[in-house]
């Protein structure tokens, strides 16, 4: 790469995040409703036209740290130990997303909680939410299915793997954003609750596993 390429790759990086932090602390001081997409490129100091190179709507720019862990963890699942079983390689990675101090996770961040709330409250968030939580997760599927030497499309595996891991995930990030910044430690109490989650799911399935040969 020369450096002319590196540079603009690290410009469009600066008015993208530029982008999606305007678009957040828009949102969070003033509404979803009272946000527009001009009063995001002005503060972010970019044109209308500016934005729509990069985002598709004010959601899409607000929640565009979402996208970002998950390709983050999508990386660190496929840097995995290859024999290392699929659903402890998805809870690992997460693990390892959780623990990065030099480029940490969305939680750490001031007032994510509060975002959280308004995903659950505004339907437009809560689709953007949705479809950025599925196109992470097909991916993972992708991963998963290589992993396996399996088809992901008729093989019902790795999207079993994948939809599991990541609900508890999803799970963990609900409790956690119930809680009170004032209080709670942010990146470590959310770590030891996903940690919680996911042993509560493979205590769940030994159990019906034990349960189901008994009864067989």
């Amino acid at each position: 790469m020369s450096a002319t390429e590196d540079r603009r790759q690290r410009k469009a990086r600066q008015t993208r995040n530029a982008l999606a932090g305007a678009a957040l602390d828009l949102i969070l001081e003033r509404g979803l409703a009272a946000t527009t997409v001009e009063a995001i490129a002005e503060r972010a100091d970019v044109t209308r036209r500016t934005f729509s190179r990069y985002f598709t709507g004010k959601e899409d720019a607000a929640l565009d740290f979402v996208r970002g862990d998950g390709d983050r963890i999508n990386a660190l699942l496929r840097a995995r130990p290859p024999a290392e079983p699929p659903l402890l390689a998805y809870r690992r990675a997460v693990r390892e997303w959780l623990a990065d101090r030099d480029n940490p996770a969305w939680h750490v961040r001031p007032r994510m909680r509060r975002l959280l709330g308004l995903v659950d409250g505004e339907p437009a968030l809560f689709a953007a939410y949705e479809r950025i939580r599925v196109d992470a997760q097909e991916e993972s599927i992708r991963i998963i299915a290589g992993r396996l030497g399996a088809d992901d499309v008729r093989d019902v595996r790795p999207a079993v793997v994948v939809d599991a891991a990541a609900g508890v995930l999803t799970a963990a990030l609900r409790i956690w954003a119930r809680g009170d910044d004032r209080h709670d430690s942010g990146a470590a109490d959310l770590a030891a609750l996903v940690e919680r989650a996911y042993d509560a799911l493979t205590g769940e399935a030994a159990s019906a596993a034990a349960h189901s040969t008994t009864e067989e």
